[in-house]
């Protein structure tokens, strides 16, 4: 078949299909983000993502299995070993993580603290997993009067520095954020990202900002983006994208502030005229919904995604693909905060097709980055397998 002259690639951040073979491996048997989620909304409302095929690759509460899907659907298996975003968008892009990235469930280790206060000069106060709001209403206070910077992390390999903008201005805290993300590197420690949190208001009033910075490892080998780059094609990072990447085969980056941005972002892309891909992430499914175990929220926002999906579309051109997945489960009905190993589903559409059809199940996420690379003539990744002859 001809191939396409661009490849918009759209991951929603956490929104997994059912747990994974290996799912026992991880605590998460019985896990299912979009299932689960379907029950407690008392059915889905998703019309577009129902003409696609989503339920065909499995049922789900108010989503009709259709007789002729619009785009091509299945499910992915993820190889590698970890469950967090990092992991999962590096496979995307044809990696396989073997080494997972560390936790600290109980806090940082006392010389990671106590590296980070002698560098920065700032005292650190938390150090303890929580919600990023929550330790806001806790800590925001003292950190005002002290000082003293906010440290926290999550179920997700990070280390979170929050600080108040009248306090600790923009430019120091991403300062400290860049030593913290190299004392992070040391191998006693390997944290997958550091995190700039800025917040602003008062006591009893705090908001995060937009002025979120992520700082992250380079990928432990090339990704099919280097091999775009190369080539002269481009690589359009929306969202957080280029910060998981550490910018690693970014030509163009455009921050968001949230879903709807994302969106509104993507469309103006999708009208433009490049060679390459688009590759966006909708992290407030994950970010505000999944960890904060928040299945209506994450409902609705579900439902939003599918409202805004015809206006690109309707700027999808036929040499156009689309293509859409995730890059691990975030449970919200399920125990804790943590990521859920999970499949994810996998949704492939162009106007070019007169049908959709199943494709076998991907045994790895890295079936995407071999699909993007044969595509445009690169270099294949080491792990996956193309799915682009499947396409008719």
């Amino acid at each position: 078949m001809n191939k396409f002259k661009k490849i918009h690639l759209v991951v929603m951040d956490s929104v997994g299909i059912g747990e994974a073979p290996d799912a026992a491996n991880f605590g998460d048997i019985g896990a299912d983000t979009l299932g689960h989620i379907a029950e407690e909304m008392n059915g889905l409302t998703m019309p577009n993502l129902e003409s696609f095929g989503l339920s065909n690759i499995r049922e789900i509460k108010g989503i009709n299995k259709v007789d002729t899907a619009k785009a091509y659907y299945g499910k992915m298996q993820e190889a590698s070993v970890g469950k967090d975003t990092m992991t999962g968008h590096w496979e995307i892009m044809g990696l396989n993580i073997d080494t997972p990235f560390k936790v600290y469930p109980e806090g940082f280790p006392a010389e990671l603290i106590e590296q980070l206060e002698a560098k920065t000069g700032r005292k650190v106060i938390g150090n303890k997993p929580a919600s990023g709001t929550a330790i806001l209403d806790e800590l925001g206070k003292e950190h005002m009067e002290t000082g003293a910077i906010i440290v926290y992390t999550s179920a997700d390999p990070v280390l979170q520095i929050a600080a108040h903008e009248d306090i600790v201005p923009l430019d120091e805290l991403y300062k400290i954020c860049e030593i913290a993300r190299e004392i992070t590197l040391q191998p006693e420690f390997l944290v997958g990202r550091v995190i700039a949190r800025p917040f602003i208001g008062t006591p009893g009033n705090f908001s995060r900002t937009s002025n979120r910075h992520d700082y992250a490892l380079k990928p432990f080998g090339r990704t099919t983006m280097n091999e775009l780059n190369d080539a002269g094609l481009d690589v359009i990072a929306i969202g957080k994208i280029s910060d998981i990447y550490n910018n690693e085969g970014v030509t163009e980056s455009i921050r968001t502030q949230n879903n709807t941005d994302g969106m509104d972002q993507l469309v103006e892309v999708v009208k433009r005229d490049f060679h390459g891909i688009s590759f966006l992430n909708l992290v407030d499914f994950d970010a505000n919904y999944g960890h904060r175990r928040d299945p209506i929220g994450y409902g609705k926002a579900l439902e939003e995604f599918d409202r805004r999906l015809p206006e690109v579309l309707s700027e999808l051109a036929e040499d156009d693909l689309l293509i859409i997945t995730a890059d691990h489960g975030n449970d919200p009905t399920f125990p804790g905060t943590d990521h859920t190993r999970e499949y994810v589903p996998l949704l492939v559409y162009s106007p070019r097709f007169a049908k959709g059809n199943e494709l076998p199940l991907r045994n790895t996420f890295a079936d995407i980055a071999a699909t993007i690379s044969e595509n445009f003539s690169v270099s294949a990744p080491p792990f996956g397998t193309s799915f682009l002859a499947e396409l008719k």
